[in-house]
């Protein structure tokens, strides 16, 4: 396939338009945007005019888009959760390769019946766990595999969320409901559990899971709370107020300079007017402890993998700044990984340690550590082997699916283990 590549893509909010679209933009050498489908129709006319589409190369569904003759190489479906598979189907049967937004589904026989369909069809299913492509990640995978460490024995990864970004996309935002989108443990961490199968190198076989929604409801609420912020005499010093998180937070705030993530997902033209009065009438200017949010605001995964490897994972909201912090531990040393300054410790027993530093970020969110312009030079790539084959195929992805929804099924069971591939074949 000859660049630059062709892309269609299905739901331009963050990930559509933030990243997938700003990265063809950003290298129209490698990708170029030939159609896109978004119900929003502000947002689809200014992404139009940003990429400088005509009116036929936008449409309102992507369902319309798919009865068009195919457009491009890859469709991109960036949708909500509970929509990925029903519009991947029918793109894979017109003939387009897929990059996926993770998850693949929160339903296990969908995740199936898109991997048996993209071998069917014999195409390429890309699915968006964008931390393998990290600079930091994909050197920890090399510092294992090399055996820097000795035999790897087991490994602790945390994912902080960040009191701010938990509270805007799980407790006001669009993931806050498993039956609108998935167990938060899969929405979220599906990337974390993803990077532990890879960094193991054998598949999970038993796993059990704790967690629960502690903190973000109606009987957490503070005496005197009102049900918005904008009106709360507790605002000032509530750390969850949004009209601190989306107006006066110097990192997430309009008044601090930022007009991109999250203030964007609030406005189409994020301004301090725009903001406030998304604040006063819109479900980000709910209290969090008055929201109809129903996911767990953490828990915990103990897993066993086949060659005999432990691990543990963690995700909380409760963290002041947004990172993941890894140790991984073997039988000739230990590696220990420091996302915000990009570099990982490495602690041979008996020897002095080394610090590699790795290229410093200077983005304000950093794109997943990297990941996502990482993850589109690889796609773009991809199509120019011969053997083409994905680091993140929808076949390779499947596993952390079934972690992570096994790992919710032991939290509503009380932490019950369950044994991954019986859970497997009875889903």
């Amino acid at each position: 396939m000859d660049l630059p590549i062709k892309i269609v893509i299905g739901g331009l909010g963050v990930r559509g338009y933030e990243v997938y679209a700003s990265y063809a933009k950003r290298n129209p050498d490698k990708m170029q945007v030939t159609a896109i489908a978004e119900p929003n129709p502000i947002r689809r006319r200014d992404v139009q005019r940003d990429l400088g589409l005509s009116d036929s190369q936008c449409y309102e569904t992507m369902e319309s888009l798919l009865q068009q003759p195919r457009l491009g190489d890859v469709a991109v479906i960036a949708t909500q959760d509970r929509d990925h598979v029903r519009l991947a189907l029918p793109a894979l049967e017109k003939g387009y390769h897929l990059l996926l937004e993770k998850p693949i589904s929160p339903l296990l026989q969908e995740c199936l019946a898109l991997q048996q369909a993209a071998h069917r069809c014999g195409r390429i299913v890309t699915v968006a766990h964008v931390l393998r492509y990290t600079q930091i990640f994909s050197t920890v995978k090399r510092l294992l595999e090399s055996g820097e460490i000795g035999r790897l024995i087991h490994m602790d990864l945390i994912e902080n969320v960040a009191y701010w970004h938990f509270a805007h996309s799980y407790v006001r935002g669009n993931w806050r409901r498993e039956e609108d989108s998935s167990p938060m443990i899969l929405a979220k961490s599906c990337h974390d559990l993803d990077l532990l199968r890879w960094f193991a190198g054998s598949a999970c076989i038993s796993l059990s899971s704790n967690g629960s929604l502690s903190v973000f409801r109606a009987e957490s609420a503070p005496e005197g709370a009102d049900d918005r912020c904008t009106r709360c005499a507790l605002s000032t010093r509530c750390p969850y107020s949004a009209v601190r998180i989306y107006m006066e937070n110097e990192k997430t705030g309009i008044l601090g300079g930022n007009a991109g993530w999250p203030c964007s997902v609030l406005s189409e033209t994020p301004t301090p007017d725009s903001i406030r009065a998304a604040l006063e009438k819109g479900p980000y200017g709910r209290c969090v402890y008055a929201c109809d949010n129903d996911v767990a605001d953490h828990q915990c995964v103990n897993m066993q993998f086949a060659n005999g490897v432990c691990a543990t994972f963690t995700v909380t909201a409760f963290t002041q700044e947004c990172c993941r912090t890894m140790r991984a531990m073997g039988s000739l040393g230990e590696l220990e990984i420091d996302m915000l300054r990009n570099r990982v410790m490495l602690r041979r027993f008996g020897q002095p340690e080394q610090i590699i530093e790795l290229d410093k970020l200077t983005d304000r969110f950093a794109g997943h550590g990297g990941g996502d312009d990482r993850m589109m030079d690889a796609l773009a790539a991809l199509f120019q082997r011969e053997d083409p084959a994905s680091l993140t195929s929808v076949d390779v992805s499947i596993d952390s699916h079934i972690m992570a929804l096994a790992a919710e099924r032991s939290r509503l069971e009380g932490g019950a283990c369950i044994d991954l591939l019986q859970f497997a074949r009875r889903t």
